[in-house]
């Protein structure tokens, strides 16, 4: 299967880009979310502790994510060779993630909604965590497919695409394993 370059990114450079580009923003996105809920949830008396939780996960979960979508828009997708319109959706679906999560950052400021009242800040604030949430799952279903289902095909410059066949097998029992350590030396490349 080939990957789109949405997976391609949290593959490489294990561990690193994985936790830096996934487990870090969907980590505190999930934390906002569950503050969101505690926040609505005691309305005005008691939640007082969570939506300061809220509005400091808030702010730095959008200057991250903004960061991240900087660092990629300028050294990652100027060198993709897309891979079709699916690659393209997973990967643009990921970068649209930071209107939202820094517009969340901005309404903290108070930059957006100066004028607004608490209840209709709140409001505005679960909107975007939903706008979030919507982008970045459509970036993971798409980003989890292969390039091919929307018919793009590769090419040996386009994808790195491992071709069994000229591989020689000769020294594998029928059953599949190894009858001794494979010498990857002799292999037919």
């Amino acid at each position: 299967m080939v990957m789109t370059h949405y997976m391609e990114l949290l593959s490489m450079n294990q561990p690193w880009n994985l936790i830096l580009f996934m487990v870090i923003p969907v980590g505190m996105a999930e934390l906002l979310v569950a503050t969101e809920f505690f926040t609505l949830y005691w309305g005005e008396g008691k939640n007082k502790n969570w939506r300061a939780w809220n509005r400091y996960v808030g702010m730095c979960l959008g200057i991250y994510f903004l960061g991240v979508v900087v660092y990629l828009a300028s050294s990652v997708v100027p060198s993709i060779a897309w891979r079709g319109w699916i690659d393209q959706i997973s990967v643009y679906a990921y970068l649209l993630g930071v209107i939202p999560l820094f517009s969340i950052t901005l309404l903290e400021w108070r930059v957006l909604g100066r004028t607004m009242g608490d209840r209709q800040r709140v409001k505005t604030h679960a909107i975007l965590l939903i706008a979030f949430l919507v982008v970045s799952h459509i970036a993971m279903i798409f980003g989890m497919a292969d390039p091919q289902l929307g018919g793009w095909q590769p090419t040996t410059t386009g994808a790195s695409v491992m071709d069994h066949s000229q591989m020689d097998h000769s020294q594998m029992r029928q059953d599949g394993a190894a009858s001794q350590p494979m010498d990857h030396s002799q292999m037919k490349h």
